[in-house]
């Protein structure tokens, strides 16, 4: 079986953010979601990371489904991913008032040009789109386009709902996921708890979280985005955040779910 690609926003390394890329170097961590401002930064982006071996997984992009230019305006983005050798963008978007037919049209178009760039584009799990996976299926069938995909959030899941199941909700979406961002949580919604995996608080069920995605053939990107608790900034320093993104890969391989 091929093995889980295992990536991670840098943003997870919190106060040793600009270190980021060499501290995943130290701890075996190849891939990396890019977040760029602008599309004209992938360039200067690259040689940073490739300095570590770095790769990367995916590209957390931009696409404003409020305006008409939506799919215009997406297509720097597209460019910049695919310069990137990055085969997935995340992005987060919202509805809003606006009526769900354009929405589904809007990003039907983006999801033509992510084809044409060899990308596909990953739907945050967030309101309103993605609310839940039930509200995700029936984005996921309204835009109908196979470069238009769900981005798996395993906590963002519950932050957003109450009285849910992670598991049950991955197993009604899981042919339409084209990304996963691996994130613990107390399982409390609106409840700032994203802490190192394996938090004794924690309820991920990270095996059964792996399982059901590589039973369908997808192993990755997995991407670890770790946001933390409330005080941390307080409390912690520096090589706190770093080890608590070892700690979370430890976790991960302690289970043998990535190499």
């Amino acid at each position: 079986m091929p093995e889980n690609l295992l990536s991670i926003r840098p943003g997870s390394f919190g106060k040793a953010a600009d270190r980021a890329y060499d501290e995943m170097k130290k701890i075996g961590i190849r891939y990396a979601e890019v977040c760029l401002r602008h599309p004209s930064e992938a360039k200067a982006e690259k040689a940073r990371y490739e300095k570590f071996g770095i790769r990367a997984g995916s590209i957390s992009g931009v696409l404003d489904v409020q305006s008409p230019e939506c799919a215009m305006k997406f297509e720097p983005w597209a460019a910049a991913g695919q310069w990137l050798d990055a085969p997935v963008m995340f992005v987060s978007v919202k509805a809003g008032d606006l009526d769900r037919r354009i929405v589904y049209t809007r990003l039907y178009e983006c999801g033509e040009v992510a084809r044409r760039y060899g990308i596909t584009v990953c739907l945050e799990t967030h309101p309103d789109l993605v609310t839940n996976m039930s509200v995700g299926l029936e984005t996921m069938k309204g835009v109908d386009h196979p470069n238009v995909r769900i981005n798996f959030d395993t906590a963002n899941i519950y932050y957003y709902n109450e009285g849910i199941d992670g598991v049950k909700e991955l197993k009604k979406i899981r042919d339409y996921v084209g990304a996963i961002h691996l994130k613990e949580t107390n399982g409390k919604p609106k409840t700032w708890y994203f802490p190192t995996f394996g938090d004794p608080k924690g309820i991920v069920n990270w095996k059964e979280t792996f399982a059901l995605m590589n039973e369908r053939g997808f192993h990755g990107p997995f991407t670890m985005e770790i946001e933390g608790c409330e005080g941390d900034a307080e409390r912690m320093g520096p090589e706190d955040y770093i080890k608590r993104v070892a700690d979370s890969v430890a976790h991960l391989r302690k289970h043998k779910l990535v190499p």
